[in-house]
Order: C-alpha cells, then structure tokens, then sequence
C-alpha cells in the first residue's frame, strides 16, 4: 500500500520546481487512484503528475469533448504537457504512449 510521505518524497525528486498547491492535488490523486495503488510510489508519483497535467493543465478534455479520440488529443497537447513538466523540473521525458 501506497503511503502520502513515500509519494511526496518520489515527486519531490521527479519533479522539485512543483508548485506546492499543485504538489498537494497529485499526491492526493495518487492516493484516491485505485489504480495506482499497487504501483511503486516513483511510478504513482509520475502516472499522478502526468494525469494531473493533462487533464488540469491542457485543453485535453476540451478536445475529448470535441470527438477528439484519445490519441489525437494527446497528439495536440503533447508539446505544452512536455514544456509543463520541463517547467516543473522533471527530466523524464514522456514516452509516446504516456
């Protein structure tokens, strides 16, 4: 089981230029996911910070709503997710599927 301080210390490392209001609402995402519950807490941490960016950060949804198809919406906000978490000093770069 998954516990908030070995989350937090994985996404201070993944990402230490997080905003500390935006640090508090991926931890709390990785914790409600049941999802993530049996991923390791670097893996929790990282699945939350995209998760979070994509669908707080980026016209994603938006573009869902649109009848965009989960591929091609992700296409289009690929490079603005990429700079985000550049920003938020993560060094891990996305993988196509991610």
């Amino acid at each position: 089981m998954l516990s908030r301080s070995a989350i937090a210390a994985a996404l201070r490392h993944l990402a230490p230029k997080l905003p500390a209001h935006e640090f508090s609402a991926v931890v709390d995402h990785a914790l409600d996911s049941p999802g993530l519950s049996v991923a390791s807490p670097e893996n929790a941490a990282w699945l939350s910070l995209v998760a979070y960016a994509l669908h707080t950060m980026t016209d994603y949804d938006a573009l869902l709503a649109e009848g965009y198809d989960r591929d091609s919406a992700r296409f289009f906000v690929a490079g603005e997710l990429a700079a985000l978490l550049v920003q938020w000093g993560v060094r891990r770069q996305l993988t196509p599927e991610e």
